[in-house]
């Protein structure tokens, strides 16, 4: 039996309505609590507990990719570790991969509350946090601490976003700034120009603005750090087309696909209970089961006009084993994953990796990486 879906989410979703945002701020006071604690014994003791239950490995799962081993395909997408306060506790939740951030140059304090609201009905959250986060400064000094005392046994991967004070025009040396700070710290680096809450940032995956921002990156590049782009599910073909080109002009190592939807097709959650108001009506992008199939057609899409040269990482509704193998045949090599992990609790990761394993022995398959894009084509 699991706990969490049997006892502790009904408990807190439903009979208690407790605020997310203010559960997701306990639960990370609990993990840097953890964080800063995990040489003491009982600590110690706990987390090894925890890594007994939560983990999963197998070798048919690993990958070497842009020089980083993977121990597995799932990790935990950007946003729920803003400002790097855990960064060694996600391996002993049983991540392969974590990303951190949003970070933004500037620190800010996001957009006026209530932001953060879900739809239980459509296995989905709404948010319009709006990069609420310490900055690259306090980040850099933080992952400097955590490194030296315990150095991450999984890829870390930092989140980059633009500051909201700083004009559209000057984007790229705000990106910039927050890449200098950071770029010894991190395994691989995100541009994150596709959030819908920030005034303007998805124009910024427009080509030539996003080339300015990838010039200025890549020239700064010593180390050859693998550095992505995060995308709108939202974007038509052509300026999907416009970034695969890009990615090729810049070397980046791939594209990570999708960032939430504006979309309010299809919900079944009729008013939001903490507004009074229709999902229609409040600013934000879904999450979850919503933009599930339509991130896997753009990972698709990627697979095919690529024949798999550009690598992605898919993110957007994986709940399961179904919905990452769906992802990984469409051409992913990793996955990434965050509202599922709050609806489905923390032993999602592991029925993820099982599910996977029993997926490759199905189809004939040894290793993850050969599922990779094996249902992409010509589909």
């Amino acid at each position: 039996m699991d706990i969490y879906q049997s006892a502790i989410r009904p408990l807190l979703f439903n009979l208690l309505k407790t605020d997310p945002e203010f559960l997701h701020q306990q639960t990370i006071r609990s993990l840097t609590w953890w964080e800063h604690n995990r040489d003491n014994s009982p600590t110690n003791w706990l987390n090894t507990k925890l890594q007994q239950s939560l983990c999963f490995t197998d070798p048919r799962l690993e990958q070497q990719l842009w020089g980083l081993h993977f121990p597995n395909p799932v990790g935990l997408a950007a946003g729920f570790d803003k400002d790097a306060a855990a960064t060694n506790i996600w391996s002993s939740l049983g991540f392969g991969f974590a990303e951190m951030g949003t970070v933004t140059f500037h620190p800010q304090p996001g957009n006026p509350r209530p932001r953060l609201f879900r739809l239980p009905a459509d296995k989905a959250a709404l948010n319009r946090m709006g990069f609420n986060n310490s900055g690259a400064q306090a980040m850099a000094h933080r992952l400097i601490a955590q490194r030296q005392k315990h150095p991450s046994p999984i890829p870390i991967g930092i989140n980059l976003g633009k500051s909201k004070v700083t004009p559209l025009p000057e984007a790229p040396t705000d990106y910039l700034q927050s890449f200098r700070l950071l770029k010894d710290l991190g395994d691989y680096f995100v541009i994150n120009v596709s959030s819908p809450n920030t005034p303007g940032l998805r124009s910024l995956q427009d080509s030539a603005m996003l080339s300015s921002i990838l010039s200025a990156l890549q020239q700064e590049n010593n180390a050859h750090k693998p550095i992505f782009v995060k995308i709108a599910p939202d974007l038509e073909w052509s300026a999907i087309a416009d970034i695969i080109d890009l990615a090729k002009t810049y070397q980046l190592a791939g594209i990570i696909a999708t960032n939430t939807t504006i979309s309010r097709d299809g919900l079944k959650t009729p008013i939001i209970e903490a507004t009074g108001n229709p999902p229609a009506q409040e600013a934000g992008g879904i999450s979850g089961v919503p933009v599930r199939h339509r991130s896997t057609e753009i990972i698709r899409f990627i697979w095919q006009r690529t024949r798999g040269e550009i690598p992605v990482i898919g993110v957007g509704g994986v709940f399961n084993a179904d919905c990452a193998w769906e992802k990984i045949t469409a051409g992913a090599s990793l996955v990434q994953v965050y509202t599922g992990w709050i609806y489905e609790g923390p032993w999602m990761v592991r029925r993820i990796l099982e599910g996977l394993l029993t997926k490759l022995e199905q189809n004939g398959l040894h290793s993850i990486a050969d599922a990779v894009g094996s249902g992409g084509v010509g589909e």
